[in-house]
């Protein structure tokens, strides 16, 4: 069981990578955590997106099969989210290449919430993603 300050005390670790860093001392850095550390970052900020999308096709598919319950709040809430996947996708323009196969597994999360929030059968949604990301992103409705 390794007892370095990485798996010791995760903050006194970065801090020192960054101190380590930021005095040129590139020899003294933990290379392999660092790397481990950058690359989980980036898988972070996808899977952050990857749950925007979930949450605004959730929206998505409440205001198409359930229309009767649509409302200005329900307009709202699928601008926020728009905004929100528009701020991710500014912060991490890359990821773009991504976003056929983050949209697919946002539906499937999306089908999840959707059914446990409308009561609706699981045969009440389309079994694949109705949008694109454009679609979902620009597509009725507007407030």
């Amino acid at each position: 069981m390794s007892n370095s300050l990485y798996d010791t005390d995760f903050a006194a670790w970065t801090a020192e990578q960054a101190r380590l860093l930021r005095d040129g001392r590139l020899a003294d850095l933990d290379i392999a955590n660092v790397a481990e550390e950058i690359e989980s970052m980036g898988r972070r900020e996808q899977d952050e997106l990857t749950n925007r999308l979930a949450i605004l096709l959730t929206h998505l598919l409440k205001w198409h099969f359930q229309s009767d319950w649509q409302s200005v709040s329900w307009i709202l809430a699928i601008a926020e989210q728009r905004r929100q996947v528009a701020r991710n996708m500014r912060k991490s323009p890359s990821l773009k290449p991504l976003l056929p196969e983050m949209m697919a597994d946002a539906y499937g999360d999306a089908l999840i919430a959707a059914r446990r929030q409308t009561g609706l059968p699981k045969t009440a949604f389309p079994s694949a993603c109705p949008w694109t990301f454009d679609d979902a992103m620009t597509g009725e409705p507007t407030d």
